[in-house]
């Protein structure tokens, strides 16, 4: 698939770490080969003055390395703007391999100093996560705060990479460790989710509330930490409230597209098809997020829309497939789509037995063998499963309606 009209990202929700795109080159001339090329925001993303920042430290860090190949700051730099616009675009099968690219060179170099290995492999460990590598990411930030054991943000790759494996415990002493060196809408976040896994929903919001008051207005963090906030309310019962989160989401950051597509989701929820559809075409034409696709395809599944239904499937397997040769784990999204879209239990069940493999103690992965097996009939495993999932006192209001 071109990645200048289609490109994916599911969001796992502990990483702070999403129209269509032109392929546009920013720069006046050609990168050196190590980096890749900036592609154009749409102009509903630009931002302003946000997206003239992003152009000119791209073009800063570019000249720099023109004139010295070996320049690190350079490269971590351009690393760390391409993960941003990895989330703020979608273009992730573009920007996450170039980031790695450029991290990898650099921690090649036997004479960088202990400052930027550390950093180069806190940044590699937050890419792995954003790629579903959960177990290398662990490895990676392992490496990192042996060389700096008193910055948060490693202790936050911990937390993820940990959470998703199924470690909860010691994504719980981790942090600890990170909000008690920096309380900011980071360690918040963490705290939060860590909450609503041991199903303590009040404080998860308590905490979540704090994320956004410590995050500054506008910017794409603090609108992705109220976008969570939102889903807490909506997950548990309250969607009025989760609604008015999203809208003011886009009073501080107009357009943006999770936002969008939330309140979509909503009306999509009490059948409100109009404005569902709307608000989901409006998602999907800022950025082109799987996620916005799939939502629409269940409307199109509910309305008994088939011409457009099996176009749309046809368009999320191939974006799913993208993501994937660019790198990304997608094991749990195709489970997800097979079992809900394409109502194929059993090849949902062997992408979902694939990540089991992998993390056989993570409560979402088993939440969803529940869900498989239960579709299958199989009530045995199913019960199974759904036992390891409410094995950390999470709250799962869809396994109570089994």
């Amino acid at each position: 698939m071109n990645l200048c009209t289609k490109t994916t990202f599911l969001f796992t929700p502990l990483i702070l770490i999403i129209g269509f795109t032109a392929c546009t080159n920013t720069a006046l001339d050609e990168p050196p080969s190590i980096v890749d090329e900036l592609i154009q925001r749409s102009e509903k993303i630009q931002l302003g003055k946000e997206w003239d920042a992003v152009q000119n430290n791209y073009a800063k860090n570019v000249s720099l390395l023109k004139k010295n190949k070996d320049d690190n700051q350079a490269k971590l730099e351009l690393a760390n703007l391409f993960i941003k616009e990895a989330r703020v675009t979608g273009e992730h099968g573009h920007y996450y391999p170039g980031a790695l690219k450029l991290l990898n060179s650099l921690l090649e170099d036997n004479s960088i100093n202990n400052d930027e290995r550390f950093l180069a492999l806190l940044t590699k460990a937050g890419v792995q996560l954003s790629l579903h590598d959960f177990a290398d990411a662990l490895e990676t930030g392992e490496q990192a705060v042996k060389l700096n054991p008193y910055n948060a943000q490693i202790y936050g790759v911990l937390v993820d990479a940990h959470v998703e494996l199924g470690n909860y415990d010691t994504a719980v002493k981790f942090a600890d460790k990170m909000v008690n060196i920096k309380p900011d809408i980071r360690s918040y976040s963490r705290v939060s989710y860590l909450r609503e896994i041991h199903g303590n929903i009040v404080g998860a919001k308590k905490a979540m509330h704090m994320a956004v008051d410590a995050g500054y207005p506008g910017l794409e963090e603090t609108a992705w930490a109220m976008l969570t906030l939102g889903e807490i309310y909506n997950k548990y019962g309250d969607p009025t409230i989760a609604q008015e989160i999203y809208e003011a989401i886009l009073a501080e950051r107009k357009h943006y597209p999770f936002a969008v597509a939330a309140i979509g989701d909503l009306a999509l929820e009490r059948k409100d098809f109009k404005v569902a559809e709307a608000k989901l075409e409006e998602a999907i034409d800022i950025i082109p997020e799987v996620g916005f696709y799939i939502s629409l395809a269940h409307l199109y599944k509910e309305q008994n829309r088939k011409e457009e239904l099996s176009n749309i499937k046809e368009e999320i397997l191939e974006m799913l497939e993208d993501d994937v040769v660019h790198g990304h784990n997608m094991n749990l999204e195709y489970a997800d789509a097979y079992l809900d879209l394409f109502e194929d239990p059993n090849k949902a069940m062997e992408y979902v037995q694939l990540e089991y493999d992998k993390r056989p103690d993570n409560i979402d992965v088993n939440k969803l063998m529940a869900k498989i097996y239960t579709r299958l009939d199989n009530t045995d495993m199913a019960e199974v499963h759904k036992s390891a999932a409410f094995s950390t006192n999470a709250v799962h209001p869809e396994l109570d309606q089994m």
